[in-house]
């Protein structure tokens, strides 16, 4: 890990070539959180590729108008969502209806990285 970083909303790791979220619970995740995503992408993956994976240990909520500003990342070119849970899996389907962005749903971490790393690998970005 390159860096731990802590938010009134939860926490983002950075790796080399992706972060991973942790919400806190009951948190609602709002468009205004993506000003914090785009500060870590232009301060760990400036003018590079990287993905982001949400590791949805918690219950949280997530307004959909996100994935719009989510989706405005420009070398952001994965989103993953772990979770175990039925009532996230579901979350994420519609979640992803919202994302312009290459979105798949894991049930473990292990799997999501590979995906992030092996999509950023074969990026013309």
């Amino acid at each position: 890990m390159i860096k731990r970083l802590f938010y009134d909303f939860g926490e983002i790791n950075v790796f080399r070539n992706f972060v991973i979220a942790i919400m806190n619970e009951g948190t609602t995740v709002r468009p205004e959180h993506n000003d914090d995503l785009v500060e870590v992408a232009n301060t760990y993956f400036f003018n590079r590729p990287f993905g982001y994976i949400t590791y949805r240990k918690n219950s949280y909520a997530v307004d959909p108008m996100v994935y719009l500003k989510t989706s405005e990342i420009k070398n952001l070119v994965a989103f993953a969502v772990v979770a175990d849970d039925e009532q996230k899996l579901r979350n994420s389907k519609i979640e992803k209806l919202f994302l312009k962005k290459p979105l798949e749903i894991f049930s473990n971490l292990d799997e999501a990285k590979d995906w992030v790393n092996n999509l950023i690998e074969n990026n013309d970005f």
